[in-house]
């Protein structure tokens, strides 16, 4: 079954150095539904535990499959527009409307 529109929930501003954690999902897919979260656009680097995330000054940590994305220390660099996107190889990706946090 194709997925379905993911839920996002993304706060609408947030405090610099405070943690957040944004949220997809879909209940439809199946298989389940990996999530891809975008930030202006651009697709959203898995943090892999090596060196090179570090390097790339990654703030965050995004669980592909539980659609969570996780600031431990926002800062200004992370304000912008975030959408999330749902697939699961079947049918059409579903991405959610376009939110932005403000840091």
């Amino acid at each position: 079954v194709a997925p379905a529109t993911p839920v996002c929930e993304v706060p609408s501003s947030a405090m610099t150095g405070t943690v957040v954690q944004m949220s997809c999902k879909e209940t439809e897919g199946s298989p389940p539904s990996e999530y891809q979260w975008y930030r202006n656009g651009v697709a959203l680097l898995e943090k892999t535990g090596t060196g090179s995330a570090r390097a790339a000054n990654i703030t965050y940590t995004m669980n592909k499959k539980s659609g969570t994305l996780l600031f431990n220390t926002v800062t200004k660099n992370d304000t912008g527009e975030y959408f999330c996107e749902a697939s699961n190889g079947i049918g059409l990706s579903q991405k959610c409307s376009v939110k932005r946090m403000q840091v």
